[in-house]
């Protein structure tokens, strides 16, 4: 299987974003496990720079929306426009019909119009009044989010949150790559020059090799093991759904084939838990209250459960 296009995929955009190469193979494996991706992180640390140049890279039709209160749920899927000539009503596609999607500080909308995304995401179309138009093929959601303590946001609902296939957060660079973005941006924007490596046609090709890797059945079992001790943990108010489970094997599959293997290895497994389960927990009260983190109670969960060989 030929899975060099997504290493030239983050090549290409690393020549414009430095020092992200970890949330770039994450933002590929979710490309190829055909997932969405939440970037959480305070402002002015590259999400929507990253966003835009993973879509100039794949040559796809894309939009951005700028998410605020007074966004309403047409703005984002579309709507009907009476026509006077023909007597008839006009479907006037919303920015959800296209490839990528950037869904820029999406929790500064109300729930209302965050939730409109809810069957785009999940089932590859939207439906207004009644009439279903399905969307293009590939299509990716990529939501930044500022931190919720930060002023004028609205927490994302439990059943939004858990149609992203992984959660990342970006950080802050260190000096030598600070120093080597200045450098690197003094005169010119690189991203301005960015050129296409790969179209629509050849992604949605890669996602169906992507079904292909092996995953084996003491694989799976570890899977589902871990997503069973999070229903079970005391820390813990809510465990993952069984879409945690789905994601974490579809994100495992793509993981291995960026690394140029036909197979699933438990340290894909383990390295992915963080990203795809850490938002679809919830802690109890005191958990909260005592500033326990849900990457805590993931790393406690790999620690004890036995690894496959």
């Amino acid at each position: 299987m030929d899975f060099e296009l997504g290493k030239k995929i983050i090549e290409n955009i690393s020549g414009v974003v430095v020092g992200k190469d970890g949330a770039l193979e994450l933002l590929l494996v979710a490309l190829l496990a055909d997932g969405h991706v939440l970037l959480e992180d305070v402002p002015g640390v590259g999400k929507t720079l990253i966003t835009k140049c993973l879509a100039k890279s794949v040559k796809g039709s894309f939009k951005r929306i700028q998410f605020t209160p007074d966004l309403l749920p047409a703005d984002v899927t579309g709507f009907n426009v009476y026509d006077h000539k023909s007597g008839q009503f006009i479907f006037q596609p919303g920015p959800v019909l296209t490839n990528i999607l950037l869904a820029d500080e999406i929790n500064r909308a109300i729930p209302r119009t965050q939730s409109s995304l809810l069957e785009s995401m999940e089932e590859r179309q939207v439906t207004i009044d009644g009439k279903t138009y399905p969307l293009p093929k590939p299509f990716l959601v990529l939501a930044t989010q500022n931190p919720i303590e930060l002023e004028g946001t609205f927490p994302l609902p439990e059943a939004q949150l858990d149609r992203f296939l992984l959660k990342i957060s970006l950080g802050y660079p260190d000096k030598a790559e600070e120093m080597i973005m200045l450098e690197r941006f003094q005169k010119d924007d690189p991203f301005i020059t960015l050129e296409a490596v790969a179209d629509p046609e050849q992604l949605t090709n890669l996602q169906q090799l992507r079904k292909e890797i092996t995953i084996s059945a003491p694989v799976r079992e570890y899977i589902t093991d871990i997503v069973a001790a999070t229903r079970n943990h005391e820390s813990l108010r809510f465990g993952s759904s069984p879409r945690g489970s789905l994601g974490l094997m579809r994100a495992s599959q793509g993981l291995a084939a960026l690394r140029g293997r036909s197979y699933v290895l438990p340290d894909d497994v383990k390295q992915l838990v963080r990203p795809v389960l850490a938002h679809r927990i919830i802690l109890t009260e005191e958990e909260k209250l005592s500033g326990q983190a849900p990457e805590q109670i993931l790393e406690e969960i790999i620690s004890r459960i036995p690894v496959p060989d």
